[in-house]
C-alpha cells in the first residue's frame, strides 16, 4: 500500500460526513482544520516539525521587523477569505490600513503577503493553485517555500515568478518594504 491509498483510506475515516456547503455556510460555521476551495473542504494536516520550523524561522524576523516598523500585523494558521475560497497561509502579512474591524472571524480581505511551506502533502497544482488565487484576489506577493529543494518561487504575478536558492535573498519588496532575509536561513 502507498502513501496515497493510505492517506485516502485514513481521509476517509477521520472525516465526518461533512454536507456541502456554501462559503458563507462555512464562515458561519464552527468548522476548524479544514480550507475551502471551489465548494470543497480541504483538511489541513499537521505540519512536520521540520515545516514548523521553517515557519519560525521567517515568522520570528518578519514579524519583528513590521512590528518595529509599525506596518501591519503577521499571522500563522488565519483564515483569510480570497476571492470565494477561505485558505489559511503558513505565514500572512496585511497592512494596518487593510486591519478588518472584525478579528473575532477570519480575514474578509486577502492578505498583501501569503507564504506557504509546502507539505509533503501537498501537491504542486494545488501550491501554485492557492498562490494564483492569492494574486488574483489582490494579494501583492506570495512566497512559496519549498523544503525538499531549498527553495523559494516569488509569485508577483502569473507572469512575473522568480525561483530563489539558498544563495538568495529574500525581500519584502514594495510590500513590505525594506524587509530581508537570506534564503539559506530560512532551512537551518
Amino acid at each position: 500500500m502507498n502513501a496515497q491509498e493510505v492517506q485516502h483510506i485514513s481521509h476517509d475515516r477521520l472525516l465526518p460526513d461533512i454536507p456541502k456547503m456554501t462559503l458563507a455556510e462555512f464562515l458561519e460555521s464552527d468548522l476548524e482544520g479544514y480550507e475551502y476551495i471551489k465548494g470543497e473542504l480541504i483538511p489541513i494536516v499537521p505540519a512536520s516539525i521540520q515545516h514548523g520550523k521553517i515557519n519560525t524561522n521567517l515568522f520570528l524576523p518578519l514579524g519583528m521587523y513590521v512590528r518595529e516598523k509599525q506596518l501591519g500585523d503577521i499571522f500563522m494558521d488565519t483564515g483569510f477569505k480570497v476571492g470565494e475560497r477561505l485558505l489559511i497561509p503558513d505565514i500572512a502579512y496585511l497592512t494596518t490600513d487593510r486591519f478588518p474591524d472584525d478579528i473575532s472571524t477570519a480575514s474578509p480581505v486577502p492578505p498583501d503577503l501569503a507564504v506557504e511551506v509546502v507539505s509533503p502533502s501537498d501537491t504542486l497544482r494545488r501550491v501554485e493553485e492557492k498562490a494564483f488565487a492569492y494574486l488574483e484576489a489582490g494579494t501583492q506577493l506570495v512566497w512559496v517555500i519549498k523544503p525538499t529543494s531549498k527553495t523559494v518561487n516569488v509569485y508577483r504575478s502569473e507572469t512575473d515568478i522568480t525561483l530563489l536558492t539558498r544563495n538568495d535573498t529574500l525581500s519584502g519588496e514594495e510590500v513590505v518594504e525594506g524587509f530581508t532575509c537570506q534564503v539559506a536561513e530560512l532551512f537551518e
